[in-house]
């Protein structure tokens, strides 16, 4: 820390405050003389941006990783209990039980942060719309779907679905629409940057739930889609991550793009390995040799324990997602 610096803490309570930095940094600009940080990221990014332009930078604080969560004493060992804790700090260092330190993160999320920001007056129809798009998490989005099932409008539901993804419960995940055909689907998948919060929000109360829940694998491919998310967000790239799928039926979970190629992922949570897993990596990989692409890197992640080769696609266990390149 500087010496002659400050932290200060919650700084979108006082927007004013970036006024009078402002003139402090013009008259001594030592780089790392303050550090800001804020719960919220409703309006705080356009605050800095029209204030401290060219002053600061910015760094956005993702739940945890896999990599960072197992730096604490006690992490989970298994893969059930690692989806079902998630990623917050909070769980972790101070022992408290997921199911609980959620519950109130969830309750004071809707009950103060939407309720400035988004002058919610129903909140029980905003936790609804929550809850539905975790039932969603891994799958194409459909604002118009998804509001009608809401009872709230398309641009509501569109006005909402910002307020989740600006305050980093999810994201979407862009489809990859490469000049390959027509036939390709340009909606994106949405996906819960947690898992922890998403199964809280889908009701599961213990990770043995998990084992036979119909929704195990949507939350494992968005644990794992999320993971590579913040290891490009952590690193200070701009993450080049898609899903794609055409209406034929041909369909890969992940396509990360790389200066020259691609590397395509599939994800199954199952403990075993199938054959039928590598069809759509290698369909996929032959399209885009036909169309002059170079030759992708093929992956398959899954939820059991040990690394394997299958000449040209290396399957990685769900404990090494955090130790391989992305």
């Amino acid at each position: 820390m500087h010496p002659q610096g400050a932290v200060f803490d919650e700084v979108q309570n006082a927007p004013d405050l970036l006024g009078y930095l402002q003139v402090e940094v013009d008259e001594r600009p030592e780089a790392g003389r303050f550090l800001l940080t804020g719960s919220q990221h409703f309006g705080l990014s356009d605050a800095v941006a029209q204030s401290l332009a060219g002053r600061a930078g910015v760094l956005h604080l993702l739940p945890l990783s896999l990599d960072e969560v197992r730096r604490f004493p006690s992490p989970p060992a298994d893969l059930l209990t690692t989806l079902f804790t998630g990623g917050y700090p909070r769980i972790h260092d101070r022992g408290i039980p997921a199911e609980r330190w959620l519950s109130d993160y969830v309750t004071t999320y809707v009950q103060r942060d939407v309720r400035q920001v988004l002058n919610v007056g129903d909140l029980e129809s905003f936790s609804t719309f929550v809850r539905l798009c975790a039932g969603r998490s891994g799958q194409e989005l459909n604002l118009s779907a998804l509001g009608a099932d809401a009872g709230i409008a398309h641009n509501t539901a569109r006005a909402w679905l910002s307020v989740l993804e600006t305050s980093f419960l999810c994201f979407r995940l862009p489809a990859w629409h490469a000049n390959l055909n027509k036939q390709l689907v340009k909606a994106p998948k949405l996906h819960f940057l947690d898992s922890g919060l998403l199964c809280h929000l889908l009701g599961i109360r213990e990770p043995g739930q998990l084992a036979h829940h119909p929704l195990r694998g949507a939350i494992f491919e968005s644990w794992v889609v999320s993971e590579v998310y913040k290891v490009q967000v952590h690193a200070g790239r701009e993450p080049r991550v898609f899903h794609f799928r055409e209406s034929r039926g041909l369909e890969v979970d992940l396509l990360l793009e790389e200066a020259g190629g691609a590397m395509l992922t599939e994800i199954k949570s199952g403990a075993t390995v199938a054959s039928d897993f590598f069809e759509p990596l290698r369909r996929l990989s032959e399209l885009l040799r036909r169309r002059g692409l170079a030759a992708p890197e093929l992956r398959l992640v899954y939820g059991g324990d040990e690394a394997q080769r299958r000449t040209d696609v290396e399957i990685v266990p769900w404990g090494e997602v955090a130790e391989r390149k992305w």
